[in-house]
């Protein structure tokens, strides 16, 4: 696998990493122990010839000195090519996920307009036109995010865990906050997309995050769901920047 590239995705909540051979995303994986001796094990076994890292956390820089030295290694940040174009004031201020969901939007669905709905600690809604450009978007708070700040912003209200076999009509405390939580969400989801709806005639509705696949049932439009939709546009990002 000479031609193996790593791409590391550093998120709020979890740390994953994918595989790609050939153009394919061969295995996903998450690091949630040592984290320098986890890549570096990851980087061994897998022969990577290329590595790149997408970080949203203070990471230990110790482990980009790694990458470096066992790979060609690339930093998604300030000063790397993407496959779009950013007008807005500030391009420098986009976070490194939403960098890669417009290039996977810009590379996989070209020459369409896409918006990309990214579910994770918050909700980014992410806008690529047919000329490949990032035009922004919107963010509101995630499922996660929503069920603490109940709990902690409040004096009786529990924290409750997810579960996807909830009424719509609530009958107690616990399922009053899964409905509003989850049925609040897709609601937030299908009236966002209606409004894109009002003023793109023709546009893809694509879904991507760990609990893309529940929430697929509850939007009313067509989507394209891929968990790991960020995974693929950081690969695009990397065959960018090698190209």
């Amino acid at each position: 696998m000479d031609k193996t590239t790593i791409c590391f995705d550093f998120g709020n909540t979890r740390l994953k990493y994918g595989v790609f051979s050939s153009g394919q995303l061969i295995h996903q994986g998450l690091l949630t122990g040592s984290i320098d001796k986890e890549i570096n094990a990851v980087v061994e076994k897998f022969r990577a010839r290329r590595t790149l890292l997408s970080s949203v956390i203070n990471h230990n820089p110790e482990i980009e000195e790694l990458l470096r030295e066992k790979t060609e290694f690339l930093l998604v940040g300030s000063g790397i090519r993407v496959p779009f174009n950013v007008p807005i004031a500030k391009p420098e201020t986009i976070g490194a996920d939403r960098l890669a969901i417009a290039a996977y939007a810009s590379t996989h669905y070209s020459n369409q307009n896409n918006l990309v709905i990214a579910l994770g600690s918050c909700i980014t809604y992410n806008f690529v036109n047919k000329y490949h450009t990032f035009l922004g978007g919107s963010i509101s708070p995630g499922m996660e995010m929503r069920f603490k700040s109940m709990h902690e912003f409040t004096a009786m209200l529990p924290l409750v865990k997810p579960n996807w076999n909830y009424p719509l009509i609530g009958y107690d405390t616990r399922t009053n906050l899964l409905s509003g939580v989850l049925q609040g969400m897709a609601a937030e989801m299908n009236g966002i997309i209606e409004e894109y709806e009002k003023r793109f005639l023709n546009f893809n509705v694509l879904l991507t995050g760990g609990d893309s696949g529940d929430f697929a049932r509850l939007i009313k439009y067509k989507i394209f769901a891929d968990p790991a939709l960020i995974l693929k546009g950081l690969y695009a990002i990397s065959e960018y920047n090698h190209e």
